[in-house]
């Protein structure tokens, strides 16, 4: 399966797992501890418009409110969130958006194929946790997982130097895909 391929397969997954959290689970924590289930939600929304744009090479559009103020309590969060996340997967799924610079919330750009693969783990990643606050257990795809796995391995470093990702966790070798990947940015599986 291409890396553009993959982007539907985490999409897929999202979907399933946004479409069943509850109203009441807002407020849970979640595996990363920055957030709880309210603000990883902002999170994603905050972030889907930048994302979706860095794959078209177009500006990043600036930000009606700040991550912080994106509100749940109008209208369908759930179905704006949804929508964004298809909109992310429509724009990485052409394979033109792997190539070239392009940039996501900061003037500097980077190689397309290394923001498109954080792209890839951020989706994987976030909706992990998401998932482990609402208590669910989502089933990923395997060649997803590797591409995710594969690309950490080489950037997590980079990821923990700019304060994205805590310290790895150490986790045994035959462990989960899912768990080494998380286990990468400083979740405990």
């Amino acid at each position: 399966m291409s890396r553009e391929q993959l982007i539907n397969e985490a999409v897929a997954t999202a979907l399933e797992v946004v479409e069943n959290v509850k109203p009441d689970q807002l407020d849970a924590p979640t595996p990363c501890t920055e957030f709880d289930v309210r603000k990883l939600v902002n999170h994603l929304l905050f972030w889907g418009p930048s994302l979706a744009a860095a794959a078209r090479k177009q500006p990043v559009p600036p930000p009606a409110e700040s991550e912080a103020d994106v509100d749940l309590t109008a209208g369908d969060w759930s179905a704006d969130l949804a929508a964004r996340l298809r909109a992310t997967a429509t724009a990485w799924s052409a394979p033109e958006a792997w190539t070239g610079m392009t940039s996501v919330g900061s003037p500097q750009e980077m190689p397309a194929e290394l923001i498109g693969a954080m792209v890839l783990g951020e989706t994987v990643v976030h909706i992990w946790d998401l998932a482990r606050a609402t208590g669910q257990a989502p089933t990923w795809d395997a060649e997803l997982l590797e591409f995710v796995h594969a690309d950490l391995l080489q950037t997590a470093s980079m990821g923990r130097e700019m304060g994205l990702y805590g310290p790895e966790v150490r986790v045994p070798a035959d462990a989960p895909l899912i768990d080494r990947i998380v286990a990468l940015t400083g979740r405990t599986p």
